[in-house]
This record gives C-alpha cells, sequence and structure tokens, in this order.
C-alpha cells in the first residue's frame, strides 16, 4: 500500500460571521492539523501548508491542506 503523503482539513463557516471567529476557527484547523501529522508519524515541521476557501452560497468551506514527502516536492515544483 501506497503511503500517504498529504492531508486535508475542511470546515463550513457562514461568511457572515464577526472575523475574530474565523480566526479562531482558523488556528483550531493549524492546531488539529498539525495534531494529526504528529499521530499519523509526521513532523509537522517538515511539512508545507496551503489555505483555500470557496463560497458555496452563503458559507464559507475553508480547506488546510499539508504536504509532505513527494507531494511537498511536486507542490515547490509547481511554484
Amino acid at each position: 500500500m501506497a503511503k500517504h503523503t498529504q492531508a486535508h482539513l475542511s470546515r463550513t463557516i457562514d461568511k457572515n460571521k464577526p472575523s475574530g471567529l474565523k480566526d479562531m476557527t482558523k488556528r483550531q484547523m493549524e492546531y488539529y492539523m498539525g495534531a494529526k501529522l504528529i499521530e499519523i508519524g509526521v513532523d509537522p515541521k517538515s511539512a508545507i501548508y496551503r489555505w483555500s476557501m470557496e463560497v458555496k452560497g452563503n458559507n464559507e468551506v475553508w480547506t488546510y491542506s499539508a504536504y509532505w514527502g513527494d507531494s511537498k516536492e511536486k507542490i515547490l515544483n509547481q511554484e
């Protein structure tokens, strides 16, 4: 079985919520991603991270992605 080299975490947030609540949600997502990487045996400092956001009606869908190993090299080569 191939080893995973990326992870994604998504949250849907009402786009009319205060910016403080959105900032808190972003920090929580960063924390949970780091904890998940540690859980699967990946050093969070060795990964690169990217944010994306998509508007769906009155909501924003935020996705926080982590890449390491082959996926990290591929992302860096594309930039």
